[in-house]
């Protein structure tokens, strides 16, 4: 290991270690060099989940992959990091885990083989599927409101949504973009919907 490695996260435990089931006895010993945030120091990985589920938010997001889009591991990363409910995969279930950063660990996860699966999944849990794609007809997102209780839908890099998808979407919003550019990738366009959500509805995260 690296010297830069040894500055990541906390060493060993100082002192007699904590009496309390939430701690590893090996990450007391051994030190937590994990990308958590302080308060999750020493954790171990089902306590930290079953504290993030006591806090998660309404909003699902959603993902389509049917080219093995690189950006679903941004799209996750983003997802725990604002505290999604839960990260849906439509399409190919194997998609790259190296830009999650190991976030998947504390994130709930789920597949669906097609849009029309994942549709009536939302369906019944009574959840409107929100598209975010530049697209005719997009409504700003800039100037709207996302709904509280919703799943964020978004398309792979260069085509978007599919067709089936966007006919699908109880509503579509647009990103707007003042450069060259004809489009941002998911993760990029995932990190900005999530967060405008959190403006909306979010308070200031726990200490």
């Amino acid at each position: 290991m690296t010297d830069d490695q040894l500055d990541v996260g906390v060493g060993p435990w100082p002192g007699d270690p904590p009496d309390d089931p939430r701690y590893d006895p090996e990450l007391l010993v051994a030190g937590d060099r994990r990308n958590v945030v302080d308060r999750y120091r020493y954790w171990r990985r089902e306590a930290v989940v079953a504290d993030l589920d006591r806090r998660r938010h309404e909003f699902h997001v959603a993902i389509e992959n049917w080219q093995h889009d690189f950006n679903i591991g941004t799209v996750v990363r983003n997802a725990n990091a604002f505290l999604a409910a839960e990260v849906h995969i439509v399409g190919r279930r194997r998609w790259n885990r190296r830009g999650a950063m190991v976030t998947d660990r504390y994130q709930h996860v789920r597949h669906h083989p097609t849009i029309e699966e994942f549709v009536a999944w939302a369906r019944d849990e009574s959840l409107p599927v929100v598209g975010i794609d530049n697209l005719p007809g997009s409504r700003p997102m800039e100037t709207a409101v996302l709904p509280r209780r919703c799943v964020l839908l978004f398309g792979q890099e260069g085509p978007g949504l599919s067709p089936v998808a966007r006919s699908a979407c109880d509503a579509l919003f647009s990103i707007a973009q003042y450069g060259s550019t004809r489009s941002i990738n998911a993760g990029v366009a995932s990190g900005i919907a999530m967060h405008a959500w959190i403006r909306s509805y979010a308070g200031p995260p726990p200490d």
